[in-house]
């Protein structure tokens, strides 16, 4: 017989119309079923993490080492620290939300930005001013690209260490910017180190009836408006993405009606006929390539098109005034 079972029953024998609730019987009960709560939260709590662990390998970026010859394609081992209790039960919308309630350090959480779906794994960028949600990064071109329409839908790549590859997911994109008050920081290194960004405001994507179409607003930053196709007039008639379908090597939904601009591309990405950004392209090492098309990690109003890109990341938070984010930088990690 169970302890509590055994201090009920004395209870209800010693029980009278005058037993009062500062009844030492009354409260021994009441502090046991404190405890036994207490321990299978406890219980619970344990067996959650250690499912976390297994399925997830949940780590926490620690801070980069100073030294300045870190070679930044190489792996960084990490510890496995786990997430914080609360998240068993809160899933915060975004990674900004995150960071105004616990001002955690970069890694990856698990977000719920819409509460009719699950919660799904993403990197926060905690530096930078903090909340980010990353939603691309290219780092050292072991993760394929050329994907098909599905594969860019759900999101690819792999999410354990700081500096892995991924596509997050346009259903999970489209949840993320499909208010449009948001601010999309885009953050690009060359081979020799050299580091630049651009900021859009109000981006968004529509959902897949519409084949994630794409929108954005003002543009700001160093980087140039490689999105708009450059301030030529016809660079912009040919490349500007503005309210351009996405489209992949298995879904055509370009503008260049003499082939596929996904196909020639190497990527999923938002053609019109075709591109001055290409940040899903072909990773070529070394930065300048040549070939029969300009499929390279290619941002082209800072390296141009035939320079493919070492580093780029794609991140968004709630809008903020762009004069506050004035001189911030490429980031941490570019």
């Amino acid at each position: 017989m169970s302890l509590m079972l055994l201090l009920v029953l004395v209870c209800q024998t010693m029980a009278s119309p005058r037993l009062s609730a500062s009844d030492p019987c009354v409260l021994e009960l009441e502090e046991l079923r404190r405890d036994v709560r207490i321990l299978e939260n406890k219980l619970l709590i344990g067996v959650w993490q250690l499912n976390h662990v297994k399925t997830h390998s949940y780590i926490i970026t620690p801070p980069l080492p100073s030294n300045s010859t870190f070679n930044l394609t190489e792996e960084y081992r990490t510890g496995a620290s786990l997430p914080p209790a609360g998240s068993l039960i809160v899933h915060d919308k975004d990674c900004s939300e995150l960071y105004d309630r616990q001002r955690p350090d970069s890694g990856f959480y698990r977000i719920r930005p819409r509460v009719d779906q699950e919660p799904v794994l993403v990197f926060c960028d905690m530096e930078d001013g903090g909340g980010w949600t990353v939603i691309q990064r290219r780092r050292h071109g072991r993760v394929d690209f050329n994907r098909d329409w599905v594969d860019y839908r759900d999101g690819f790549g792999d999410f354990k260490l700081w500096n892995d590859e991924f596509w997050l997911g346009n259903e999970h994109i489209h949840s993320l910017v499909k208010e449009g008050e948001n601010l999309v920081k885009i953050d690009l290194m060359d081979w020799s180190g050299a580091k630049t960004h651009t900021y859009y405001q109000n981006f968004r994507i529509t959902d897949e009836k519409d084949s994630y179409r794409l929108w954005y607003g003002v543009h700001s930053g160093r980087g140039g408006d490689a999105l708009s196709g450059g301030r030529g007039m016809v660079e912009q008639w040919s490349s500007s993405l503005s309210g351009m379908q996405f489209s992949t090597r298995d879904q055509d939904h370009d503008r260049y009606l003499q082939g596929s601009c996904a196909q020639e591309n190497r990527g999923g990405w938002w053609y019109n006929r075709c591109h001055a950004a290409n940040l899903n392209g072909k990773f070529y090492r070394g930065g300048v390539y040549n070939g029969l098309y300009d499929n390279g990690v290619v941002w082209g109003t800072w390296r141009g098109l035939w320079y493919s890109l070492r580093h780029t990341t794609i991140k968004i938070r709630p809008l903020l005034s762009l004069d506050s984010l004035a001189g911030s930088g490429a980031g941490p990690d570019g």
